[in-house]
């Protein structure tokens, strides 16, 4: 198995859209950060589908179910990425 074979484009373009997503919604006074990990959960697992449905190279052989999963982890792995960088500048 090599990189190539690991789907990390299309998991990095997936975290990389729901993170600008988040920071959309943090942006809005509507929206409560405590809502901002769902929104970017369904939002990753809609990607997730669209990833499944265009056929993209990375997702080929998955179920959709796995797609599913894949993009919900990638949406929630921006709410990480985003709290390292936050915790970080504390310190």
């Amino acid at each position: 198995m090599t990189i190539d074979n690991l789907g990390i484009a299309s998991v990095a373009a997936i975290t990389v859209i729901c993170y600008l997503l988040g920071m959309a919604c943090k942006a809005t006074a509507e929206i409560k950060d405590e809502m901002i990990p769902s929104i970017m959960g369904v939002a990753g697992a809609a990607l997730g589908v669209v990833a499944y449905l265009t056929k993209m190279p990375e997702f080929d052989g998955f179920h959709i179910l796995t797609a599913i999963a894949v993009g919900i982890v990638s949406g929630l792995a921006a709410t990480g990425i985003n709290q390292i960088f936050k915790q970080s500048q504390k310190g």
